[in-house]
């Protein structure tokens, strides 16, 4: 696990949500600089820090929202460091946790040199990675779409499938009615089918 230990002048520890963050910046000496929440936007952001630009890193969790943060960093030229969310333990083992003390060891981790780093996607790549892990997604959907349609043949011990359903035209040729006389399990695989088909 790689920690980020470059020293700065100012160290912000942003708790960012969907639509509020909250920010806590400390000085060179652990001093609190600023301490507020505020609305995820890059122009309140941006009002935040401007005092504290030269020389500032900014650190945020690796959570859902961060794309815009780091975006914002490298168009003004400020340090930005991503958190592991699964090795900042100082945030998730703690006995008290809200928005202004998860913020405030963020910024607290980064001077320490303790913040463990998430790689930061660069702008560009996020978009063909999220578009293979959503297909991804659709596959293992899929899976257990098919898979739950040979299950229920042979939970009603049925003859075998003789085509692999693997391909769509294999689905399409299955005569639900003649396979399937009960309407209810016919509708509980026509789910699936339809489902799987539509995605080809």
């Amino acid at each position: 696990m790689r920690f980020y230990s470059q020293p700065h002048a100012a160290y912000c520890g942003v708790d960012l949500h969907a639509r509020t963050m909250y920010v806590h910046v400390l000085d060179a000496h652990g001093q609190t600089r600023f301490d507020k929440n505020l609305p995820a936007r890059p122009d309140a952001f941006l009002d935040a820090v401007a005092p504290y630009k030269e020389g500032l890193v900014v650190g945020c969790e690796c959570m859902f929202a961060w794309y815009w943060v780091a975006d914002f960093c490298v168009t003004h030229d400020i340090a930005f460091v991503l958190g592991h969310a699964l090795y900042m333990k100082a945030i998730h083992g703690g006995k008290s946790k809200n928005d202004k003390i998860d913020s405030h060891k963020i910024a607290t981790l980064l001077k320490g040199g303790n913040l463990p780093q998430a790689y930061v996607y660069p702008k560009g790549l996020r978009e063909t990675r999220d578009l293979l892990r959503r297909r991804m997604h659709l596959v293992h959907r899929r899976a257990e779409a098919i898979t739950h349609l040979v299950n229920t043949n042979s939970q009603y011990n049925l003859p075998p499938l003789t085509q692999k359903l693997c391909y769509a035209a294999n689905r399409q040729e299955i005569d639900l009615p003649a396979r399937f006389p009960v309407s209810s399990v016919r509708k509980n695989v026509q789910v699936d089918l339809n489902e799987r088909v539509s995605r080809k």
